[in-house]
């Protein structure tokens, strides 16, 4: 009876937990690298993006403003007095604090710690401090103190300033982003306008050795990548093209193509033959025959092909790495921005986190608008 059509079989929420499991595989790591992106250094330092919602509970090292105009006498005494949170611009509710990173929590908010011959200092609970002692004591830096606090959520878009539109040396992300733009587009234009003929060809015209061009790109399929690179560089330089968005337009070109042509011509060969032989009849060639035909029916694989080969070309590195490196960084794109970041800030996290998520939205959002064309495209050639 199990093998009844229209059966359920016994094994269907094995494969639903395994999409949920998918799912979740592929959402989380999303979403968590979205909040961490907004986050604050202390932030995600002290909580996973998990809590990003909830209060947290965070240490930090902080000084009182140092002396000069900010102190003041009173009755024989100099003072310094202060808000830490005013000047950090922090926020929260201080639980303990000291004077010593051995001993952080040494105190209790409103105790007044007694640092010698006089000098004292206290924090209360809302990070109001004041300083105290003689003349020679209040005097250069601004005492030491560690607190610990509880902070409410914070989000900033400070990161994304930091990333897009302030110029710093390994900050700037706009330029590496308008860079990434140049190589995609075309580099995912221009392979689908040749396989798309080349598949016509293969799959509906008749000509000496098409056989043996069909198994040839089958073999090309399988052509590692490096290979070809150095080689592909070589004669770049040899035929006066050399490093530069040509280059990398038609390394990428190449190496897509294989699987472009292979995939147009399994969905073009299942078409209805008989459309195509009633447009002959009626006296259409075959260029009209594929802009007109052809190429609207063909249009989930088309789209199929180009997430592909988008998401190939936005996320790649290595070919840039090969065809786009220059001494003044006009070309740079964002994988190896990334990368210039990690080398150079490899401690700010929010920095990398915001960097990472501007990296993926732009192919996340070609994914989520021409997906319904994908497994449609996957598909093609597979049932007749």
């Amino acid at each position: 009876m199990d093998n009844i059509a229209g059966s359920k079989s016994s094994l269907t929420w094995v494969v639903h937990i395994s999409v949920v499991l998918l799912v979740a595989l592929w959402v989380f790591p999303t979403v968590g690298l979205l909040v961490s992106s907004f986050r604050t250094t202390d932030q995600i330092s002290s909580s996973g993006w998990w809590a990003a919602l909830f209060r947290s509970e965070q240490s930090q090292r902080l000084r009182v403003a140092d002396p000069g105009d900010n102190r003041i006498e009173r009755d024989g005494v100099y003072l310094v007095e202060g808000n830490f949170f005013t000047e950090s611009g922090g926020g929260g509710e201080i639980t303990s604090w000291g004077t010593s990173s051995r001993e952080i929590d040494a105190y209790a908010p409103g105790d007044v710690a007694d640092l010698g011959d006089g000098e004292t200092i206290t924090v209360d609970a809302a990070a109001n401090y004041v300083w105290s002692g003689n003349d020679e004591q209040i005097s250069g830096r601004g005492q030491r103190v560690f607190v610990t606090a509880i902070s409410p959520p914070e989000f900033t878009l400070a990161n994304y300033d930091n990333i897009l539109f302030s110029g710093g040396p390994g900050d700037n992300m706009a330029k590496a982003f308008f860079n990434t733009l140049t190589v995609t587009i075309p580099a995912t234009v221009i392979p689908i306008v040749i396989a798309a003929f080349a598949a016509y060809a293969l799959a509906w015209m008749d000509f000496p050795g098409r056989a043996l061009l069909i198994a040839a790109v089958v073999g090309l399929l399988v052509v590692p990548l490096q290979l070809a690179l150095i080689p592909l560089l070589k004669l770049h330089v040899d035929i006066g093209i050399g490093k530069g968005y040509l280059g990398a337009w038609l390394a990428h070109t190449g190496f897509g193509l294989p699987l472009a042509i292979y995939l147009l011509r399994n969905y073009m060969v299942g078409l209805p033959r008989d459309i195509i032989e009633n447009a002959k009849v009626d006296g259409a060639t075959d260029f009209q025959i594929f802009t007109k035909i052809i190429l609207p029916l063909s249009f989930p694989a088309l789209a199929s092909f180009a997430i592909f080969q988008f998401l190939w070309t936005w996320n790649d590195l290595l070919v840039a790495k090969v065809f786009l490196i220059d001494s003044t960084g006009q070309t740079t794109v964002m994988t190896d921005q990334i990368v210039n970041l990690l080398g150079t800030r490899g401690g700010n996290w929010e920095i990398l986190a915001t960097a990472a998520f501007v990296s993926i939205a732009v192919p996340l959002c070609v994914f989520f608008a021409m997906q319904k064309y994908l497994v449609r495209g996957l598909l093609a050639g597979s049932v007749k």
